[in-house]
């Protein structure tokens, strides 16, 4: 069992928290691209109410949503060539939070008491990912999601939300053992069990579980993904800070990679960018009015059994593991976690690997 944290996490936040965490110098996803027009866009990461706008190059800016004169939010106001203009009394910023009209003020604007706080940005494969440290030119860049473009692949994404904890989603969505009994029929059974083996692989920024010798699971995104049946090959991945990817191979002919950026919104509120490409023996065209609901089903599941978690913990106060072996990659994507908080992430390269039997 995992030993409490005797911590504060904000308001009405429970106290000997285990699994919230707040990571510093990480890139997160806040829209989509389509999402951020000329308008101004209030988002939260981790807590920090920020903003969202175009510069004038069309350039995707954050700042901290309050303006440094009056406190009033600025995404109240609006997108002046370029520049956020504050609603209340006009004072106008660029992407770097630099202030660049007062209007009545005769002289300079740009004390540096009168600047808002900036968040550096990204915009690729139709997101725009936000730098969780303020103020800072980031050293690395945003995760990039595989195969958008590859041959024969076909896309799906959409935007969830679950009431819980980074932690607990990213487990969640990684978590084999929960899906014959919370999705049974959908994907895996209850009733019939097979010995597998799992194959752990551990590095500084990630952790892998390969799934060997399981056939093709009996529910119908089983069928789906083979007809004729098969081995599956099946791996699930954590990469920090907060990227989750279940992949399905059966065969030649059936691919399936869905790949989960989480933002933490709040310290109990998650929001999943899920890019599901695949690759499959039927028609495309075929396959995603049949697939997109199916998945919507499981998220749903997923969804209230996190809420129902989350719950639980604010009425207790405080969080419980009981883990074992088959709980894969919970407990070690906990501590990749805290050690990103703490900005001790290990630069070792070296892969350790272990292996262990279980039943699906």
């Amino acid at each position: 069992m995992l030993s409490s944290r005797e911590e504060s996490r904000g308001s009405g936040a429970p106290s000997g928290l285990v699994s919230v965490v707040r990571l510093p110098q990480s890139w997160f996803i806040l829209c989509s691209s389509r999402e951020l027009s000329n308008k101004p866009l209030a988002r939260t990461l981790q807590g920090q109410p920020l903003v969202l706008f175009r510069n004038e190059a069309g350039k995707p800016a954050a700042l901290v949503d309050r303006c440094p004169h009056r406190n009033v939010p600025l995404s109240m106001g609006r997108v002046v060539a370029g520049q956020l203009q504050c609603g209340y009394h006009g004072w106008r910023f660029d992407g770097s939070g630099q202030c660049r009209a007062i209007p009545g003020l005769i002289g300079e604007p740009g004390a540096k008491s009168r600047c808002a706080s900036w968040h550096a940005t990204r915009e690729q494969d139709g997101f725009v990912w936000v730098y969780s440290t303020p103020g800072v030119e980031p050293t690395n860049e945003p995760y990039r999601f595989p195969l958008l473009d590859a041959h024969g692949y076909s896309t799906v994404r959409r935007t969830l939300r679950a009431n819980g904890s980074l932690h607990s989603t990213l487990e969640n969505t990684l978590d084999v053992p929960h899906t014959a009994f919370l999705h049974g029929g959908l994907f895996r059974t209850e009733k019939k069990r097979n010995e597998i083996e799992v194959v752990v692989r551990r590095g500084a920024d990630r952790v892998e579980a390969e799934y060997i010798g399981e056939p093709r699971p009996e529910g119908l995104v089983g069928k789906l993904l083979a007809p004729g049946g098969g081995v599956v090959q099946h791996f699930d991945r954590f990469l920090l800070p907060s990227i989750a990817q279940v992949e399905y191979r059966i065969g030649d002919d059936s691919h399936l990679l869905v790949t989960s950026a989480m933002t933490p919104v709040d310290d109990w509120d998650t929001l999943v960018y899920a890019v599901v490409t695949f690759r499959m023996p039927l028609p495309h065209w075929l396959v995603k009015p049949f697939l997109t609901p199916v998945a919507l089903h499981i998220f749903q599941q997923d969804a209230r059994i996190l809420a129902r978690q989350t719950e639980t913990i604010r009425r207790f106060g405080s969080e419980t593991y009981a883990s074992t072996e088959v709980d894969v990659l919970g407990p070690l994507i906990l501590r990749l976690l805290r050690q990103a908080e703490r900005e001790k992430v290990a630069t070792s390269v070296e892969v350790q690997e272990t292996r262990l039997k279980m039943q699906v």
